[in-house]
């Protein structure tokens, strides 16, 4: 069986849409049609519906999804076997809250650059939602998740770094010249600017700033690191964000830590999916996050 069959296969599978696989594959949209239409015919049952909306899987579509997604697996190992005696090279696929992509990742990418300049990396910013189906599709072969626990089907994680939490708010706030901690109850009086639903950190704090009794916060959510530190440092209000995304304005005198409850450090977990092989590229990457990341 020709596994250009497959891959056009399992890309229609995830996309659900024949001009989305066409466009992801670099095809003609009559060759995805031509090619699903050939391994129906070899299999001798249908694997998608064709309907108005797109592409829908049919049972036997989804009984071959998983073996296909092995075969392919297996080929892609079965090349880097072949080539085992070369330098590593190729090309990985990394989701990543934008907080490490702006911050930890460059000096892990430059480290990389250096010991195996033949490994390109494709940053993809997104929360843990989009990191896990990125694995769970295949668009990602590795995904950082910045989550205390990671317990999702097909993904598995392993934490290998602590991200240090900072309660920040404007020079001129109010709580910024307390000379004592604020306790939960006065926070839960606050404007408080957000991470998006998801992220872990945002997600606690809204939960513990709600438990209050009475409490009557002020949240916004943002899906941008800049735009939530833009607005603290403007005195809109205070964030709780990762240390380091906070440092540089910390320093300069924009921003200013708040005296408060204590946040545990976040953990940073490595995610792959469970069945896939990791490629050389892939192992040489995480190395490299190991000996970067802060422990």
């Amino acid at each position: 069986m020709d596994t250009r069959l497959l891959h056009t296969f399992t890309t229609l599978a995830r996309t659900g849409s024949f001009t989305s696989a066409a466009a992801e594959l670099h095809l003609a949209q009559s060759t995805v049609t031509v090619h699903i239409r050939t391994l129906e015919r070899e299999l001798g049952t249908r694997l998608f519906d064709r309907l108005p909306t797109g592409a829908l899987i049919t049972e036997s579509g989804r009984r071959l999804l998983e073996r296909a997604e092995d075969v392919l697996d297996a080929v892609t190992r079965l090349k880097a076997d072949c080539d085992s005696e070369g330098s590593v090279s190729g090309r990985v696929a990394v989701g990543t809250p934008e907080s490490l992509c702006s911050t930890r990742l460059p000096d892990v990418i430059a480290a990389l650059r250096t010991s195996h300049p033949e490994v390109d990396i494709n940053l993809h910013a997104a929360g843990t939602a989009q990191c896990v189906e990125g694995l769970r599709s295949g668009r990602l072969d590795l995904a950082l998740l910045l989550e205390k626990d990671a317990d999702f089907p097909d993904v598995t994680s392993e934490p290998i770094a602590g991200e240090p939490l900072a309660l920040v708010c404007a020079p001129g706030h109010p709580l910024a010249s307390r000379a004592h901690a604020v306790t939960w109850a006065e926070l839960a009086t606050e404007s408080f600017f957000l991470l998006e639903q998801g992220c872990s950190y945002s997600d606690e704090l809204e939960r513990r700033l709600l438990e209050v009794p009475g409490a009557r916060p002020r949240l916004t959510r943002f899906g941008s690191v800049d735009a939530t530190r833009s607005c603290v440092a403007a005195g809109l209000g205070l964030t709780l964000l990762p240390l380091t995304t906070v440092e540089e304005q910390l320093a300069q005198g924009r921003l200013a830590r708040v005296r408060g409850p204590r946040f545990a450090d976040v953990p940073v977990r490595l995610a792959r999916h469970h069945r896939r092989w990791t490629s050389p590229a892939a192992q040489a990457f995480a190395q490299e996050l190991a000996r970067h990341l802060p422990k």
